[in-house]
């Protein structure tokens, strides 16, 4: 026991050094060095480099507009290592919620259609449906050596699955209370028609890309440009079905969460799937937009009307349900820092979690 100098009294106990365990420890060592091949590989083309590139790739046409677009990814892959070091250090349970909460929304919309697309894409072909091309590739001449695209999107995998395991790590210890319980146990708030009518508003908007990526993964060329019809493989009808699958999965999150009118469901369903589909959606619509304008040369590769109208709708509904999503948990975060009222049972005080201890 340690004496306090300034009361005479005993000090209490100093905390344990902060731990974070052996599990984190490897996820955050896999989430840094699954980053290493698609650096460096982007380091080698903006120094000059024809690494993996084909003769004849649209690539070697780049020019600037290239090496910017490449120096702009590194650092969006270099922003993976920075979250991994976020999620388990000390200082990263200090960091506000507005510098840590956007980039990893932005981080599970990026890489979540590639973590389900390409394998899906690789069983498709293992099992003889096509020699298509994998998630990205859209032109009819050779883009770039079959080896990358296996090293950056395993690559890619990697850094999802593990950033995506320490940070639902990191958010179960900080805020977990905020989706406790089950949607018919939530009480009524002033705001409820608010955001049921923008949860319909967010639905509404997610039927536009919804019919769109149906008609894509049925066979159907409308809105297409004519390189993209006619360079269709598996691996599209793989990648258009999958941005279906997601559009699904934000309309029954948002409208989950909105309606609750489901029973026994455990409130933290509707809340992945309305951050899953809404980054999905806004995050790889934005994506889609900015490849389809960089690859806009040829007039057949010229995105359409329609296409570019698809993307835009597909982003405005992602924000929408992202906006209620992160409006419900702050006003869940307000409600529970209220002081019970007269006659409600006190709350019992929650054990500190080990991430809280720290040095």
């Amino acid at each position: 026991m340690t004496v306090d100098p300034r009361t005479g009294g005993s000090a209490p106990p100093e905390p344990p050094p902060y731990r974070i365990g052996r599990a984190r420890t490897v996820l955050r060592a896999l989430a840094m060095v699954s980053c290493v091949p698609y650096i460096a590989l982007k380091t080698a083309w903006m120094a000059g480099s024809r690494l993996g590139i084909p003769d004849g790739s649209a690539l070697l046409d780049g020019g600037t507009a290239l090496r910017v677009a490449n120096g702009a990814t590194v650092l969006m892959d270099g922003a993976v290592i920075v979250l991994a070091l976020l999620l388990t250090r000390p200082w990263g349970r200090r960091a506000p919620a507005w510098l840590l909460v956007p980039p990893m929304w932005v981080a599970s919309g990026l890489l979540l259609p590639i973590m389900t697309a390409f394998p899906v894409q690789m069983v498709v072909r293992l099992l003889g449906g096509g020699g298509g091309r994998p998630v990205g590739e859209g032109t009819s001449e050779p883009f770039l050596d079959p080896w990358v695209f296996g090293v950056v999107y395993g690559g890619f995998i990697v850094q999802g699955l593990a950033l995506g395991a320490l940070f639902a790590l990191y958010a179960r210890e900080r805020w977990g209370r905020l989706w406790q319980g089950r949607l018919r146990d939530l009480p009524e708030s002033p705001t409820s028609p608010a955001l049921r009518a923008t949860a319909v508003a967010a639905a509404s908007a997610a039927l536009l890309p919804g019919v769109t990526h149906l008609m894509w993964v049925t066979g159907s060329t409308a809105g297409l440009n004519a390189g993209r019809a006619a360079d269709r493989t598996s691996d599209f009808y793989v990648l258009e079905a999958v941005s279906l699958l997601f559009v699904v999965v934000t309309a029954a999150g948002v409208l989950l969460l909105a309606f609750r009118r489901t029973g026994r469901i455990p409130l933290r369903l509707p809340l992945v799937l309305a951050w899953a589909g809404s980054a999905q959606m806004a995050c790889w619509g934005g994506w889609l937009s900015v490849a389809a304008l960089m690859g806009a040369g040829e007039a057949a590769d010229r995105p359409t009307a329609a296409t570019m109208v698809t993307y835009a709708v597909q982003m405005l509904a992602g924000a929408l349900v992202v906006t209620l999503g992160a409006y419900f948990v702050a006003e869940r975060a307000a409600a529970s820092a209220l002081p019970p009222a007269a006659g409600d049972p006190a709350p019992a005080a929650p054990a500190p979690a080990a991430a809280d201890r720290v040095s």
